[in-house]
Formats: C-alpha cells, sequence, structure tokens
C-alpha cells in the first residue's frame, strides 16, 4: 500500500473575483454615438506562494472600448484562485501555475467582465477563449531571451512579462 502524502495532488479551494473597476468617464454623452466602438482587450497572469503547497493564481483582464478617441469604458478585473499543489515536482509546478491554474481560472473572469459590460449598458463582450500553454512559452522565450538563455531558476513562480493583446 502506498503513502497517501506522497502523491501528487492538485486541488482547487477556491475560486474568487479579488477586484474589479468599471469606469465611464464620458457617459452619458457616450451612449449617443452611433459608430460601434473599438475594443482593445489586454490578459495577464500571476502567481505566488501563500504557504507550503498553497499558491494563489491571478488572472487580470483589461478591457478598453473607445469610440473615436473617447473612452466609452475600461473595466479592470482580477480572477484570483487559491490551489493545493502538493508532491509535484519543482519543474512542473511554475508550468501548472502558469498554464493549468489560468485555464481555469478564465473562465470565471470571462463571466464577470461580460456580466459588468452588460451593467454598464453596453452590448456584451465576450473575450476570446486563451491558449495558456502558447502564452506561457512565449513568456519562457521572452524570459529565457532577456536573460540570456539562462535556464528558469527554480525559485520563479510564474515568469512575468508584458500584457498580451487579443
Amino acid at each position: 500500500m502506498s503513502d497517501v502524502n506522497t502523491e501528487p495532488y492538485f486541488n482547487i479551494q477556491r475560486v474568487y473575483l479579488k477586484d474589479a473597476s468599471l469606469e465611464q468617464p464620458n457617459s452619458p454623452g457616450i451612449f449617443l454615438e452611433t459608430e460601434m466602438p473599438s475594443v482593445e482587450v489586454e490578459v495577464d497572469v500571476k502567481a505566488e506562494r501563500l504557504a507550503d503547497g498553497v499558491f494563489e493564481g491571478v488572472v487580470t483582464g483589461t478591457v478598453t472600448a473607445k469610440v473615436k478617441d473617447k473612452i466609452a469604458f475600461l473595466i479592470e478585473a482580477k480572477q484570483a484562485g487559491i490551489f493545493d499543489i502538493r508532491n509535484i515536482p519543482n519543474d512542473q509546478i511554475d508550468p501548472l501555475l502558469g498554464i493549468a491554474c489560468p485555464t481555469i481560472i478564465f473562465p470565471y473572469l470571462r463571466a464577470n467582465i461580460a456580466d459588468m459590460v452588460t451593467r454598464a449598458g453596453f452590448p456584451p463582450i465576450h473575450l476570446a477563449e486563451i491558449n495558456f500553454q502558447a502564452l506561457y512559452e512565449q513568456r519562457q522565450a521572452q524570459f529565457a531571451a532577456q536573460n540570456g538563455a539562462a535556464s528558469n531558476d527554480p525559485g520563479i513562480i510564474v515568469a512575468d512579462s508584458a500584457p498580451t493583446q487579443h
């Protein structure tokens, strides 16, 4: 019989909305515009160790809608999750936090942003799906290039770089 304490363990403790803000600096006049707004979306991923085997992952989404040169609305939301990750090799924790955790968190972020846009009086905006593995690999390549192709330091939880445009 194997010792349960050495088995790899991954568990979601909770997923929660950590922060959200909505700005409509040009309301109500912006509602009289007939032109469709242009929308820019940025997504960022971060993670940190809270305790031994316990990590917080955060996916931040920023949505800016403009009509001509006027901001219709600006939404920033941080969706987070607390994850138990135990008995996983150190070289697998970073990808787990950079790929699996954001993949779990992102649908909640999408729903909250869509809800905020609708409540702000605008037609719903649904963020496109994100391939967090491709995003993670892109960030790892950028990190390696910035550090002279040095290997990934196991002390780095998730390499952080500039937000990604979608």
